[in-house]
């Protein structure tokens, strides 16, 4: 039967171009983001045409795509341009592990992949079962404050707050990050946090690199546990802000490990 799937597929954002690879459908890819990072040796395969509020739509249409893949409203804009032109456009809206779930097979079913994701996916949520089986076998676990930036200070999204709660900890903002606007999770007033007192604070600086010692300085903060601790750890954006495989695996990865250590400290200093 012949191919009727996409063969020129424009990813405007990392995740669909990271699951493209791991279902074996690299080979659809026509362009990326400039943002790209994962895999590595996608920047060098195929030629990017856009940052993530911002496209070259003149490059996507001289690469004659059949499909563009985008995320979220901040790419409505971008969408509307090539839609336009009478290019196919998909745009998904991501928000928690769910739907990072349900965003992969819907990918799968556009390429005629769903059996392979499928099983990648059964893999991940095994993986998820024995990390949640591990951490209620702690007796305690840390509270856990995720900055997504630093000025104005703004709280993790949904699937990052989950995450953390799969890996053991409680996140301090739980409500904020079901806020889906970056502007709604705006932390007006640093007091906030101190008030919340986190165990462990994890900053994933949207690409600029995490300070801590700068976070460590700010006023007051220095009568939070995990200033006094020196519990603050960065966790790359690439693999935890990209609502894809990077923050289901290696993103993940990283949250048990240092939520992990804390508990391990905390069970060694109540001996």
């Amino acid at each position: 039967m012949k191919d009727y799937y996409p063969k020129r597929i424009v990813c405007l954002t990392e995740e669909t171009t990271e699951m493209l690879y791991i279902l074996g459908e690299e080979s659809r890819i026509a362009g990326i983001s400039g943002f790209t990072v994962r895999p590595p040796h996608a920047r060098q395969a195929h030629p990017k045409v856009s940052a993530f509020t911002s496209a070259k739509i003149d490059k996507i249409l001289d690469l004659k795509p059949d499909l563009v893949l985008g995320f979220s409203d901040i790419q409505a804009d971008i969408a509307g341009a090539l839609i336009k032109q009478g290019i196919a456009v998909h745009i998904f809206n991501q928000r928690s592990v769910d739907e990072i779930f349900s965003m992969v097979m819907m990918l799968a079913s556009l390429v005629g992949a769903t059996d392979k994701a499928a099983i990648w996916l059964a893999d991940i949520e095994s993986k998820i079962e024995r990390i949640k089986l591990n951490a209620t076998k702690c007796n305690k676990r840390p509270k856990v404050y995720f900055e997504l930036w630093n000025d104005p200070l703004m709280s993790g999204i949904q699937w990052v707050s989950e995450l953390i709660e799969i890996a053991g900890g409680d996140e301090c903002f739980p409500d904020l990050a079901k806020e889906s606007l970056a502007k709604n999770r705006i932390i007006a007033d640093p007091r906030i946090v101190i008030d919340a007192n986190p165990d462990i604070i994890i900053g994933s600086w949207c690409g600029r690199k995490f300070k801590p010692d700068q976070v460590a300085s700010r006023d007051g903060w220095d009568a939070i546990n995990a200033v006094k601790n020196e519990q603050l750890f960065e966790v790359k954006s690439a693999n935890i802000l990209q609502p894809g495989p990077a923050a289901l695996t290696d993103g993940l990865d990283q949250l048990v490990e240092i939520i992990e250590a804390w508990q391990q400290q905390n069970a060694n200093e109540n001996v």
